[in-house]
Order: C-alpha cells, then structure tokens, then sequence
C-alpha cells in the first residue's frame, strides 16, 4: 500500500510519462516525413517509446487499489 506522499510522487511521475509518451509520437510522425527517414533514429525512439508505455502500465496498477475476489 502506498502513503499518500507515495501516491502523489507516482502521479506526478505518470504525468510525466505521459508527455514524454505523446511527445515521442510527435518526434517519430516528424521524422517519418522527412526525407529519407532516419530509420535507426525511429526504432530507438519507438523502442523508448515501449519502454515508456511498460512503466506507465506498471505504476497505474500501483495506483489501482487490490480488489478481493
């Protein structure tokens, strides 16, 4: 169980996540219309871009109370 302290820092940090996540998306849209496209600039950005999405999943189920079956 977090404290509230706990739980306002892990929010705080999803925001964050969340931004650099959409701002990832517009940087790779950008360099897909360039011309010729950085291809190993895009994977790297997309493999971060994952790696982003895996650590926003984890802290929201931190977030998300247990529930009892």
């Amino acid at each position: 169980m977090l404290t509230e302290e706990q739980m306002i820092e892990t929010r705080a940090t999803l925001n964050e996540l969340h931004i650099e996540h959409r701002d990832l998306d517009l940087v790779i849209d950008h360099l897909l219309l360039s011309q010729p496209p950085d291809e190993l600039l895009i994977r790297r950005l997309k493999k971060r871009k994952l790696l982003l999405k895996d650590r926003i999943t984890h802290l929201e189920q931190m977030l998300t109370p247990d529930v009892l079956a």
